[in-house]
């Protein structure tokens, strides 16, 4: 069983990490998607996620797809709410016995969890302006 979840609490990463590893996987990859302080040449100064009320069960969808046919262990935990730079905003693990298979698979969910899992983000900018991101 996958490792799925939308929070608003800090992501405990250890868990993501602890949710992929086996004896069997001789390659663990975590990802951290981290806020930055800048975006299309402004300087950002914090960013609020929401999400749609059925995003966990996009999440959990994608992973159980994503595991089925990569037959690899994977987890994934996205942060909603207020967040500043330095907070991780996705972590996201995949555990394979070799690493290829391990970033191969983890690029895969990424992109996926980014396009399909109904989370929207809203930048805040040093110059006191806002903008929505891929509305």
């Amino acid at each position: 069983m996958s490792y799925a979840l939308i929070t608003d609490q800090p992501i405990d990463e250890d868990a993501v990490k602890a949710a992929v590893q086996s004896d069997t996987a001789g390659a663990v990859v975590l990802f951290h998607g981290i806020i930055r302080n800048h975006d299309g040449g402004q300087a950002v100064n914090s960013l609020d996620y929401s999400h749609h009320p059925e995003a966990q069960a996009f999440l959990e969808k994608i992973l159980a797809e994503e595991e089925v046919s990569t037959g690899l262990r994977l987890a994934a935990v996205h942060r909603v709410g207020a967040l500043t730079i330095g907070d991780a905003a996705l972590v996201a693990a995949s555990a394979a016995a070799h690493r290829r298979e391990a970033f191969e698979a983890i690029e895969n969910l990424v992109e996926r969890i980014k396009a399909e899992v109904p989370i929207w983000k809203r930048q805040h900018f040093t110059s006191g302006s806002s903008e929505w991101v891929g509305l």
